[in-house]
């Protein structure tokens, strides 16, 4: 067995476009916290997440929804992703907006945020969560 290898070892992940979606992956992603019950500990609070479509954004949208909060989360241009986050939110019993946009762009920004304060009239909790992983050879 190489070194650093085990037999449990995750399969490797690989695709051409970036950002990923999340569809593709063998084996999914653990980020539904299907397990995880929440105490209401955010309730009529209000959070923002970047990059909130999947994997650890997705994970803490919906962890945060079944805490109470309500979620307005961003994405780049995965709206399959995005759609299905939306649904486990909502499935968790709260409010959830979504919008896509390039952060990287400064107005861009400043109109989401104007988003999420339209939807919800505040904004309580930021995760600036939004990046792309690119392999490094």
């Amino acid at each position: 067995m190489a070194q650093g290898k085990s037999p449990s070892a995750r399969p490797a992940q690989q695709q051409e476009q970036q950002p990923g979606h999340v569809d593709p992956m063998r084996p999914q992603p653990q980020d539904r916290a299907e397990h995880y019950r929440g105490s209401g500990k955010l309730k009529g609070k209000t959070a923002l997440i970047t990059g909130g479509d999947s994997g650890i954004g997705r994970s803490t949208a919906i962890a945060m929804a079944k805490e109470g909060a309500s979620i307005f989360f961003v994405y780049l241009n995965e709206s399959d992703d995005a759609a299905e986050t939306k649904r486990l939110v909502e499935a968790a019993g709260t409010s959830c907006q979504s919008c896509a946009g390039d952060l990287g762009k400064r107005e861009v920004a400043a109109n989401i945020v104007d988003s999420a304060l339209s939807s919800f009239g505040r904004i309580d909790i930021l995760v600036n969560n939004a990046a792309e992983q690119h392999v490094a050879r």
